[in-house]
């Protein structure tokens, strides 16, 4: 491996993990097709991470305003609690505080119940993953999926819902969709973005809520990665190097996708996206029976 693949590999990263065509698909299809040579997990880590910042960097507003109401939350829970003992069998009624009492803290009720889900499934299917995620065939037909799912849904007329109004069902259902983007060639803000848009959101709001759920998602994921990853022998300085170049072409190629993505994608829907999806999907199926 050397430090142009390197930078190629993470501008596949940077564009794909922020548009709804599965990056770990794109991103096996273009290291078969390099014969990478190195630690291909260590690398794709070093990749993760620098889409995850930056999400962190094009979100802060929105992550900022979602700790805060962490917090707030968190304060008021401990008051209404301490309220409750402090009052014990008292006839007086008690003031409890509202705990969710805007978009914001629903939001954050949504994030951490939709995590559950997609953990439970991530860690399902983790077996059968590892054996088949090298499969040009699995990721071709994982492509495919996404297409018809982005088709129909490109077809919903937008409610202009807001996170308050969205149920235990409909968060539930996002934390499985997300789950199931483990499967190669799905891509996982395809399948959060659906469901966004199936549950009323805009396709604007689809497209924050599917970046900011991802975020407790990608740190799981790069934990799990980190606890299989064996480097004895297999990471030099020269790798190293590579490594960071690619985190850092992927972080900087990300900010500019969330950014195309938030303010034209919004506006235009995505259904360029599923035509994208076929076309790719079963090139890539064709392209498994030749190599």
């Amino acid at each position: 491996m050397n430090f142009l693949q390197s930078v190629f590999l993470g501008l596949v990263q940077g564009i794909t993990e922020f548009l709804p065509v599965s990056s770990s698909g794109h991103l096996m299809i273009f290291e078969q097709l390099m014969h990478f040579e190195g630690d291909i997990e260590f690398f794709n880590v070093f990749l993760h991470v620098g889409t995850l910042f930056a999400i962190m960097i094009g979100m802060q507003r929105d992550i900022v305003k979602l700790f805060k109401a962490f917090v707030a939350m968190a304060k008021d829970c401990f008051y209404n609690i301490r309220l409750f003992m402090k009052i014990g069998s008292s006839e007086k009624e008690p003031h409890y505080r509202r705990i969710i009492s805007n978009n914001y803290r629903k939001l954050v009720l949504i994030i951490i119940i939709a995590t559950i889900p997609t953990a439970i499934i991530g860690h399902v299917l983790n077996s059968f993953v590892g054996g088949g995620s090298y499969s040009m065939i699995m990721v071709g037909i994982g492509m495919l999926i996404s297409g018809v799912l982005m088709m129909v849904v490109s077809r919903v007329k937008p409610r202009g819902k807001l996170p308050r109004d969205i149920g235990l069902s409909g968060t539930l259902l996002t934390g499985v969709a997300q789950g199931m983007a483990v499967l190669p060639g799905i891509s996982r803000s395809g399948a959060v973005i659906t469901c966004g848009i199936l549950l009323g959101f805009s396709t604007r709001l689809s497209i924050r809520f599917s970046y900011l759920l991802s975020i407790p998602a990608v740190i799981g994921a790069l934990i799990l990665e980190l606890s299989r990853i064996s480097t004895e022998g297999t990471v030099t300085i020269a790798f190293i190097g590579c490594c960071a170049a690619g985190a850092f072409t992927a972080m900087i190629v990300g900010l500019m996708v969330i950014h195309a993505m938030m303010h034209m994608v919004g506006r235009r829907g995505i259904g360029a996206f599923s035509l994208y999806c076929f076309v790719i999907g079963f090139a890539v199926i064709l392209l498994s029976y030749l190599i």
